[in-house]
Order: structure tokens, then sequence, then C-alpha cells
């Protein structure tokens, strides 16, 4: 579905060019692929890049960012509109940040169905109920009429996902979804997404610092380290993953049936950056 090719992103700062994202190379079928790594590694960068959200001064370069054929490199912004959202959409962080807080949570649905579609505003309307629906929401003319300040972390995040699963995109790409929730809260969302991933036969990249979110929930897993991908291995297999940064990470992890008197600190090797 998705190939990287040989990916950069670079910032152009005073101090000089800055490298996010520092040539990497990946491919995505439909499954589930979790990206993880500390704060600074890449992770959101490379999502944004895919769908060309990275601002000025920021610059993206690649050989190839090909999606079901299509290179994403090459198209023009107004080609670029009619893939993303419509056939490759991404769930942000916060929702209390990506919603409009002066736009009712049904209105937004319904304006980003609109304009991925082309539908009228009583079949987009129908849909955006649909969606609350689909992501568990028990009352979704309650939700549907509120406005973001109004809906808890949880309630906000499955608004989001329906907005960004409305238009029935072939890949979705979620960028630490649960990260603002507690864990309660946090896999009933990934449940959601687990099921209506499933269900409609999408491929997700779930970008995530939490492994063993990653471990029990992705397919396959890529651990970036400075902007490169140092690792890739199947989930399943992440906790017997072996380059010394990923044993660093898991090591740091606690552990409730082995607690020690203090987490090891993780010794960063200048090689891994290079």
């Amino acid at each position: 579905m998705l190939e990287v090719d040989e990916l950069r992103v670079r910032f152009h700062t005073r101090q000089g060019v800055f490298e996010a994202v520092r040539g990497i190379s990946f491919t995505l079928g439909r499954e589930k692929l979790g990206i993880v790594g500390e704060s600074g590694s890449g992770k959101s960068m490379t999502g944004r890049a895919i769908l060309r959200l990275v601002p000025p001064p920021g610059e993206v370069q690649a050989k190839a960012i090909r999606f079901e054929g299509i290179d994403l490199t090459t198209l023009t912004e107004r080609e670029m509109r009619r893939i993303r959202g419509k056939r490759i959409s991404m769930v942000l962080q916060d929702p209390k940040f990506s919603l409009n807080p002066v736009m009712t949570v049904g209105s937004q649905i319904v304006e980003a169905f609109r304009i991925n579609t082309g539908a009228s505003t009583a079949a987009a309307r129908r849909k955006a109920l649909e969606m609350l629906k689909a992501v568990r929401i028990r009352d979704p003319e309650r939700v549907y009429s509120a406005y973001p300040h109004e809906l808890s972390g949880g309630m906000g995040q499955r608004a989001m996902i329906a907005m960004m699963l409305a238009p029935d995109p072939d890949l979705l790409i979620a960028d630490e979804p649960t990260s603002a929730l507690d864990v309660t809260v946090q896999m009933q969302v990934l449940a959601i997404i687990d099921d209506l991933v499933t269900s409609r036969g999408l491929g997700l990249i779930f970008i995530s610092h939490d492994l063993n979110l990653v471990a029990s929930f992705c397919d396959r897993v890529l651990i970036m380290y400075a902007g490169r991908i140092v690792e890739t291995c199947r989930a399943s297999e992440l906790h017997q993953a072996r380059h010394p940064y990923t044993r660093g990470l898991l090591a740091s992890l606690p552990r409730v049936d082995q607690p020690v008197s203090e987490l090891p600190v993780l010794d960063r090797n200048p090689s891994w950056a290079l």
C-alpha cells in the first residue's frame, strides 16, 4: 500500500541545517505498523511528511513516497488534497488542540466529510452520527451538538477518530492517539481503532513512545533514533530486540513483577546516530 524511499525532513535554523528525519525507508501493507522512539526521534515528523503537512521552513525530500502506485512527491497541492483526508487520514495527538474550539464537533465532522466526498449537508450529518456511533459514543446526538471543551479527553479522541474515518480512507496515520488518556480509556480507544481497521481492511501507522502498548497492538515495529530507523522487528518479538538502543528503552520501563530500587538510564552511543 505504501512505500517510503529515502525520506528526509530538514529545518534551516540559525545554527545550520537540522535533519529531523534522515533517509528512512519502509513499506506498509494492510497491517498495523508501529513507529516508536523517544520524543524528538522523528516519529511524528515522518507521519506528517507522508501527508506533506510539514510547514516552512521545513523541507521534505524523498526518492519516492508511493501510495498504491502514486508517487505523492510528484503531485501538485491540488492533487494532494484529493489524497489527504479522503484516502489517507491522520489522527493527531490531542483533540484539545486539534479540534476547532469555536465549532461544534458535528459541524467539524460534516465539514471534513463534505470537503472530501462532495456529499450534501443532510447526507454528511447522517454519516457523522453513524461514525459517532461506530466509535462507541452512547449519545451521538449530544456529542454532535457539543463543543470540544465540553468533552472529556477520551470522548474528544473518539470524535477525532470518527472525523478521520468518515471519508473511508485506505490508510490511517495515528499520531500518539492515546498519549493524553488514562490507561482504561487508552484500551477503549485502541479497541475502537483495532475494530475499525480490521473491519475496513485499512493500513495503519501507529506512532507512539509506549513500547509495551505497541508490542501488544501492532503487527510490525520500526524503532527510530535521531531521525533514523535503527531496528525493525515483529511486534510480538519486540522484547527480544537486539539493537542496544531498543534494549536500553526496554530496560528503562518499570515492571510490576520485578521492582528495582533504580531504573537503568539509557547510555547513548554516538555511533547510533550515524
